[in-house]
């Protein structure tokens, strides 16, 4: 702890900054729950986005036989060409939105291929799509705890170090001072009955 200066102006410094610490406590702990709730809806986007795929995957088994047996389904049939992102802002972080992808398909001879190769290639879009809103909710997710981790530290700081610290340094000048002020009175009183006693 650094050491106080045992002065009036250092009291004034120390009041105002007790006064800023307390005013700005409670932002950081609105601010940390808001992280908190935010950090919880992304788990539950995830929590949807994977049902979402596994129920997919589910459909998507009846079709796995056939593609080995035909010989048709290539895996560069359906290649991502883009991903369509914005930024976002949440108590004060920046975070993507998954806006979408753009996808580049193969040309395929449809009189020599099955009808069901297009259903496929629209399931696999689906598949995809799903895992790449996933992976930038995740980057929104570790972007969240990151500041979550960061304002968890500023509430404690204030709440555990500065603000004690601040009562203490205050309550530390107070006494000093008063203390300053009684032996100034004392000093006084014992060079008043001084002067007195010498003047009788």
């Amino acid at each position: 702890m650094a050491r106080i200066r045992l002065t009036k102006n250092e009291l004034k410094k120390q009041k105002d900054a007790l006064k800023m610490f307390k005013r700005y406590l409670p932002t950081l702990i609105l601010k940390k729950q808001q992280l908190q709730a935010e950090i919880r809806n992304t788990l539950l986007r995830i929590e949807e986005l994977q049902a979402q795929k596994n129920e997919l995957n589910e459909s998507f088994r009846t079709w796995i036989g056939v593609f080995a047996e035909t010989g048709f389904f290539v895996a560069d049939i359906l290649r991502i060409t883009s991903l369509r992102t914005s930024m976002g802002n949440i108590a004060g972080v920046p975070i993507p939105i998954f806006l979408g992808a753009d996808f580049e398909i193969s040309h395929y001879d449809l009189a020599r291929t099955p009808l069901w190769l297009d259903i496929a290639v629209e399931k696999m879009k689906q598949v995809l799509l799903l895992d790449l809103e996933t992976q930038v909710v995740e980057e929104q997710r570790k972007r969240l705890e990151h500041e979550l981790r960061v304002t968890t530290q500023r509430v404690n700081l204030f709440e555990k170090i500065k603000i004690p610290e601040a009562k203490g340094n205050i309550k530390k000048i107070q006494v000093y001072l008063g203390d300053q002020q009684t032996a100034a009175v004392v000093r006084g009183k014992i060079a008043k009955s001084g002067l007195e006693r010498a003047s009788s």
